[in-house]
Formats: C-alpha cells, sequence, structure tokens
C-alpha cells in the first residue's frame, strides 16, 4: 500500500527540546531519519545514549507509530514503542510531539518533544 503525504521525514535531523523524567533522550541526543514510501527510520545517539535505532511507519497525515531500542551509557539495552504526531512550525521545521513506553523494565510511559534542526 502507497500512502501520499505532504510530510516526509527523508534526510531529517531532530534533537529533543523536552522529555518526562523516565526517558533516557536528552538535548543532546540526535536523531537522522530516512523514509521510503510509509516506512521511517532513523539512527540516534549522544547524551546518555550510546546507539539506537527506531523503525516505524507513517500514516497520510504524518503520524508515526515506532518502536525503538538502543544501548545507554550503562550498557543496558532498552526497548519501546512510540506514536509521533507532527506540528509544522511557521519556519517550516517539524517538531513531534511524542507519547512512548518503555517495553523493558518498567514499563513506565512519557512524553517527549522533538523538533527539527534548522539546515545552516
Amino acid at each position: 500500500m502507497f500512502i501520499i503525504q505532504a510530510i516526509h521525514y527523508n534526510n531529517k535531523t531532530f534533537v529533543s527540546i523536552e522529555n518526562t523524567s523516565n526517558g533516557e533522550v536528552s538535548r543532546e541526543t540526535v536523531f537522522h531519519y530516512k523514509q521510503q514510501d510509509h516506512i521511517v527510520w532513523a539512527d540516534y545517539s549522544g547524551g546518555g545514549i550510546l546507539l539506537g535505532h527506531l523503525i516505524g511507519v507513517v500514516d497520510e497525515r504524518g503520524t508515526l507509530e515506532m518502536r525503538y531500542h538502543h544501548i545507554n551509557e550503562a550498557g543496558e539495552l532498552m526497548t519501546g514503542e512510540c506514536t509521533s504526531i507532527p506540528e509544522i512550525l511557521s519556519d517550516g521545521r517539524m517538531r513531534l510531539y511524542e507519547s512512548w513506553q518503555w517495553t523493558c523494565k518498567d514499563q513506565s510511559k512519557g512524553q517527549s518533544i522533538v523538533e527539527e534542526v534548522k539546515e545552516e
């Protein structure tokens, strides 16, 4: 199934601007997104995260349904799932409002916001 959409994530870079205290993503975490058709994936690292990956699907509104995993500085493998809802900012960049849940350890939930890095 091919989905036509106005929002496209390919070659976008995002950084965290807000996260709940039970999250591990910080302002130093950088996400590099790719997209092919309705499949989206990213590599991320920085802050307390040594290496992470996410994979998901995007719908016609630009909403992402994702699964993620990363290794933190303590050497722990962390896993979770996330729904991201996009907002287009006045300067054309994207902001993603995220609701996530760990699928490891305490299974706790959280909220975060990531924002597209403005190209220089």
